[in-house]
């Protein structure tokens, strides 16, 4: 486990640490081929060059010398279809960086095509083109080891359908929109299979031999955009299933989820109950003793704490982490792990580890409200009680069912902001007297109404951790106090001795940052954590935690290179969502719908 008991000494990362079997494999992310890189960069180049000069005909006509060195770039036919070739190959980028095996099959496929296009034409004509059409093709084949990560297997087959159905949609709808404009076309509806042959050249850029009635008639422009962005809709589409990451299959599976728990009832882990979140996936060591919860986000591929298990099989979990993040492409990364765990991450891979805040523990045999440091705590609760409040604590199992059906509905009215937060340590269930029977849940009545609510999951056979926390908006202020304290206080009736409250992020820099003797790097870090309390409430929950005098234990993030530092932090904002990104289902929420 990851706390104060736990069964492996915890050691500080360190450069004097001996580097572990696995060391070799992990140098696949510590020191990766700069070859997909730079393949993925001259087609990004190649992408925005096709773009501009599509979009700028005056631009197109000055760099035609340009246009005759990049091979398959451009098309006489019209640039429209530059465009759309641009916006291809830098999707197509983006995934080449990534290695993805698919997206080295299309560049090589465009690229046979274009030395097809040059031989046609006449190798004497075009010698420097077709040479570097060759020269590229001869890149990507002998560097094709490199380009191995897998792409999603549901999506091969689901973009070759959305392919046929976008394709058959969009000229269709191509066809209507000729027809309701036949009006202005020379000689008036050229009939079903030229209009299906216009539809199909307009979308991917290519004029048709339909012409307008008048020359200042812009019909013939509008009918063109609609065609080209038909085009443009059906090729994004395709190519986005195509060359997107994996998503995971399926929710953990019930006999995952015994073995899960089975694991913690011979290893406890004060955050190893999370596991069992619906949106992680669980791998495993070849010898089954251990296993590591994860979810990949942005091709992120991210664990949340310690591997679980017995210590002596971290190893072998880690082996087949790696291995599967080798497969389809993905960063590893780890969130929120212990000294122990981080030690066993740096030893055995070469990994980097960064401290990122400190898990609060709390000793309830030992835990008073009486002294001084208490004092602001103790006149709060006792406030709150002169108030009528009083609190409750139990087993989800023995919960009546009633009151199991009233707090789902408050847990979510009394949720500030749209989204659920949590991934290291929120399960995302609210009294599941199926699946978490031995979680306790503690509430707090005023005129017998609950006005608020914690939820701990276990944590071994003596301990619990903090799993969720809802009050009443317009409840007194001083209630999560009050069930803070007699959670500590009478947790003893059910055999608890220890209690993880939760993570505060940037412990050390709060508590640092305000000392006398700070220095300036420190405190203007501070300010800025300070600032950004006011969306994410850093600041604020160590504050919260530190009332009560836990005892602090560090937690770590481990990433493979600096480089990939920025995008772990990222993915790791929308695991636990405080980056939430723009979604199009907003859109009709905002509405009132």
């Amino acid at each position: 486990m990851t706390g104060p008991a736990n069964s492996v000494p915890a050691v500080a990362p360190g450069p004097t640490d001996t580097p572990g079997p696995l060391l070799a494999f992990a140098a696949r992310f510590l020191q990766q081929s700069r070859a997909p890189r730079w393949i993925g960069n001259l087609t990004y180049l190649i992408g925005f060059l096709n773009i501009i000069t599509g979009s700028l005909h005056r631009w197109r006509e000055r760099l035609h010398p340009v246009t005759e060195w990049v091979p398959g770039a451009f098309s006489d036919a019209a640039a429209a279809g530059t465009v759309v070739a641009g916006i291809m190959l830098i999707l197509l980028a983006h995934s080449l960086k990534r290695r993805k095996k698919r997206a080295w099959f299309a560049a090589v496929v465009l690229l046979v095509i274009s030395v097809g296009f040059h031989v046609v034409h006449g190798p004497a004509r075009e010698p420097v083109g077709l040479g570097l059409a060759i020269a590229a093709l001869a890149l990507l084949v002998a560097y094709r080891r490199q380009f191995y990560a897998l792409g999603d297997p549901t999506t091969r087959w689901r973009a070759v359908w959305a392919l046929l159905a976008l394709v058959v949609l969009s000229l269709t709808v191509g066809v209507l929109v000729i027809a309701a404009n036949q009006r202005a076309f020379v000689g008036g509806w050229p009939g079903l299979w030229p209009a299906i042959t216009y539809a199909a050249k307009g979308m991917v850029g290519v004029g048709g031999a339909l012409s307008v009635e008048a020359a200042h008639d812009r019909t013939g422009d509008l009918v063109n955009a609609i065609l080209l962005g038909l085009g443009l809709m059906t090729a994004l589409v395709t190519a986005y299933l195509a060359l997107r990451a994996p998503h995971r299959q399926a929710p953990l599976t019930p006999e995952e989820d015994e073995r899960v728990r089975c694991l913690l009832a011979k290893h406890p882990d004060s955050l190893g109950y999370f596991t069992t979140r619906q949106d992680k996936q669980v791998i495993w060591s070849e010898s089954g003793k251990s296993c590591i919860g994860y979810r990949v986000v942005n091709g992120v591929m991210l664990a949340a704490g310690d591997p679980l298990g017995d210590p002596e099989a971290w190893p072998g979990a880690i082996k087949a982490y790696l291995t599967e993040a080798d497969r389809y492409g993905w960063t590893p990364a780890v969130l929120g792990c212990s000294e122990s765990g981080g030690t066993a991450w740096t030893r055995e891979t070469g990994f980097s580890a960064l401290e990122l805040g400190d898990e609060a523990i709390i000793d309830t045999t030992t835990f008073s409200l009486e002294g001084r440091p208490m004092r602001n705590v103790r006149q709060m609760v006792n406030r709150i009680r002169r108030l009528g409040y009083t609190t409750e604590i139990m087993r989800v199992r023995d919960t009546p069912p009633e009151v199991r059906i009233h707090a789902l509905g408050d847990a979510d009215s009394w949720r500030v902001g749209a989204t659920e937060r949590g991934f290291s340590m929120a399960t995302s269930r609210v009294m599941d007297v199926q699946r978490d029977p031995d979680a306790v849940v503690v509430l707090a009545r005023k005129d017998g109404r609950v006005e608020g609510m914690l939820q701990f999951v276990p944590w071994g056979s003596d301990g619990m951790s903090l799993d969720l926390m809802r009050r009443n908006p317009q409840a007194d202020p001083g209630i999560n106090e009050l069930l803070i304290v007699d959670a500590l206080t009478r947790s003893s009736e059910l055999g608890i001795t220890r209690v993880s409250l939760n993570f505060a992020t940037f412990r050390s820099t709060f508590e640092r940052g305000e000392k006398l003797g700070a220095g300036p790097v420190l405190r203007f870090w501070r300010k800025l954590l300070v600032v950004g309390n006011r969306w994410f409430q850093l600041e604020s929950l160590y504050r919260f935690n530190a009332k009560f005098q836990p005892t602090w234990y560090p937690r770590y993030i481990v990433y493979p290179t600096t480089r990939s530092l920025v995008r772990v932090g990222i993915a790791m904002g929308e695991a636990e969502a405080f980056i939430v990104w723009p979604k199009l289902r907003w859109l009709a929420a905002g509405s009132g719908r």
